[in-house]
């Protein structure tokens, strides 16, 4: 490129400008995105060099393996705790509750601690704490003990998932950036789909402590390994926004516990209140970020439709799977007398489908627009999807496998590409806030489509096909705002590599 030939983008701020290409129907143009000298030089170094690269993918899947068990493995010991604990089932279930609310309570706060005193340190870091708390969980002897301990779980938990995928950006070179996504998003979903199997086998041999006692060497060999693998840490001196993540934590704590208080059958006027805070306090938020050069909630990066499309059509799949997977069962053994036994093994197709499709879309998303995969996986998604809308009055197991395992392929194919998206796109020096965003997105996904089903049970639409239906309304929108972004399907390139204009 021509000395002085760079484009700016005026009016965005001072800082200079990465330029990226934009392949569209095999002709291109330039388009600019805000980022500072130092994200210009790291850009140069495309991924960690052999055999560096291969222990850091250990030790970043060690860390998945880590967190994401720990999500799922404790539900299958709930009425246990509750006996051994000598509290009521409804009261052993904020054990879950309180964890997936702090998380998303914490990840995009974390996110921007991150950019600032170095992703590794902060991952690290949140390995350390998850690993102390999980080793206090042996000693509760008590509800809220063990409440407390969760919520340093919760953190530490959040403090790597929220910098995780801006590790695997710089783990990886941009060339195959989709199938290293594609790889700890098939980590991460096997580990949750055998979270409950091994958790029973556990729970047949010990006490509910070991639940979490299976977790400590996973963590403990991923901070070892990682301690040298990793990215090498990169600090900023600029001042931490505490005011910013103060009111980031709260706006989503509130809003959260709003809507799960109305749905529970709780005061109308209360949880109208805490929703009404919760917008408030929003409201106050985003103005106020809007003025921030690295705000906490990256509304910077909101303004590239290709990220702001990705991640609202993230949401919306993440929240139709939710609505789905929650509701089957319930239909399955009300409506047409499956045992529950019968009903998990239907369902366990679902996430085996998306372990087997899931790396092939993240090695196309390298090479094909992620907006056409998101939406031929929305296509595929909607057909399964409508088809458990209608099913006969007695269905097979046969009737059944088919219709979950499209809905399986769909989003197994959904799900990668629109991750690489939004963390493809963002600037290098922005990629913590472009993956917290990502992981926010999943959890805030999930906990309304968990609140959509709580509301549907409660209005005594759980049974019928209108779950189903509304699921399939909401992949229809994902899939739209998927192809929305088909012409923009952007690769990162050095600055001399771009040719002329």
């Amino acid at each position: 490129m021509a000395a002085g030939r760079t484009r700016m983008n005026p009016g965005w701020n001072d800082t200079p400008k990465l330029l990226y290409w934009v392949s569209i129907g095999g002709r291109g143009r330039m388009v600019t995105t805000g980022v500072t000298e130092t994200a210009v030089e790291a850009g140069k170094q495309d991924g960690l060099p052999m055999p560096r690269r291969t222990v850091a993918i250990v030790a970043l899947s060690l860390g998945t393996v880590l967190t994401t068990i720990d999500g799922s493995i404790i539900s299958v010991a709930l009425p246990t705790l509750a006996r051994d604990l000598r509290v009521e089932p409804s009261s052993a279930v904020m054990v879950v509750t309180v964890y997936q609310l702090v998380m998303m309570m914490a990840m995009l706060p974390f996110a921007a601690l991150g950019e600032r005193i170095g992703l590794r340190r902060l991952y690290q870091y949140g390995q350390v704490v998850f690993l102390c708390a999980t080793v206090l969980c042996f000693f509760a002897q008590s509800l809220p003990f063990l409440v407390i301990v969760r919520i340093f779980q919760a953190l530490g938990a959040a403090a790597t998932l929220a910098v995780g995928s801006a590790l695997i950006r710089s783990i990886y070179p941009a060339a195959i950036l989709g199938r290293g996504l594609s790889l700890n998003t098939v980590i991460a979903a096997t580990a949750s789909s055998f979270a409950p199997t091994v958790g029973g086998l556990i729970l047949s041999m010990a006490r509910w402590p070991w639940l979490f006692g299976v977790l400590v060497p996973f963590g403990v060999l991923s901070v070892i390994i990682g301690r040298r693998s990793l990215p090498d840490p990169v600090a900023r001196d600029e001042p931490y926004d505490t005011l910013g993540a103060v009111l980031c934590a709260a706006t989503f704590g509130l809003g959260i516990f709003g809507l799960e208080s109305a749905v529970h059958g709780d005061s109308p006027v209360v949880s109208a209140a805490l929703v009404a805070l919760a917008i408030g306090m929003g409201v106050v938020f985003v103005r106020r970020e809007g003025g921030q050069a690295r705000p906490t909630f990256p509304i910077d990066l909101m303004r590239y439709r290709v990220i702001s499309l990705s991640s609202i059509s993230l949401l919306l799949g993440y929240m139709a799977s939710m609505l789905l997977t929650l509701m089957l069962p319930f239909r399955l053994q009300q409506q047409y007398g499956f045992t529950p036994a019968e009903a998990g093994a239907a369902i366990a197709v679902w996430p085996l489908m998306s372990m087997v499709l899931a790396p092939t879309s993240g090695l196309l998303s390298d090479r094909l627009p992620a907006g056409l995969l998101g939406g031929i996986g929305m296509i595929f998604a909607m057909a399964g999807l409508g088809s458990l809308a209608w099913l006969p009055e007695a269905p097979t197991y046969l009737d059944l496998v088919w219709r979950v395992l499209l809905c399986g392929a769909g989003f197994g194919i959904f799900y990668s590409p629109g991750t690489r998206q939004v963390v493809g796109a963002a600037p290098m020096d922005r990629a913590a806030a472009a993956g917290g965003l990502t992981s926010t997105v999943r959890g805030a996904g999930q906990t309304l489509g968990s609140t959509l089903v709580a509301a549907l049970l409660a209005s005594g639409a759980g049974v019928g096909p209108t779950g189903p239906l509304i699921a399939v309304g909401l992949a229809f929108m994902a899939g739209i705002c998927s192809f929305s972004v088909l012409g923009a399907h952007v690769r990162r390139q050095r600055i001399e590599d771009l040719p002329d204009l």
